[in-house]
């Protein structure tokens, strides 16, 4: 029989790793999509930002729903310029618009 001793010193990964947050993620895409399409993208914002590109912005519960919007960005044919994880602060921070 074997015996499974976990070491006192070590704290289970996604409670020290940030596995266990939600990120919140801003995906720029080329082109002008409605804001219609939030609801699509399940609930996230999107904002046109005025310069040929729309903003996808918002909270993700993981990173499998950040490979799902991507698909869904990819399967309609939307060219994506940049995603950028914000900052876990940036989305509380009562000075940010």
């Amino acid at each position: 029989m074997t015996e499974h001793h976990q070491d006192p010193d070590t704290t289970s990964a996604s409670a020290t790793d940030g596995h266990d947050q939600i990120h919140h993620y801003e995906i720029r895409v080329r082109g002008h999509l409605a804001p219609r399409w939030s609801a699509w993208f399940d609930g996230l914002d999107v904002t046109d930002a005025g310069d040929g590109t729309t903003v996808i912005s918002g909270p993700l519960i993981d990173e499998s729903a950040l490979h799902g919007l991507l698909h869904k960005l990819r399967d309609i044919g939307v060219p994506l310029l940049a995603l950028t994880q914000l900052p876990t602060d940036a989305h509380t921070n009562p000075e940010r618009p």
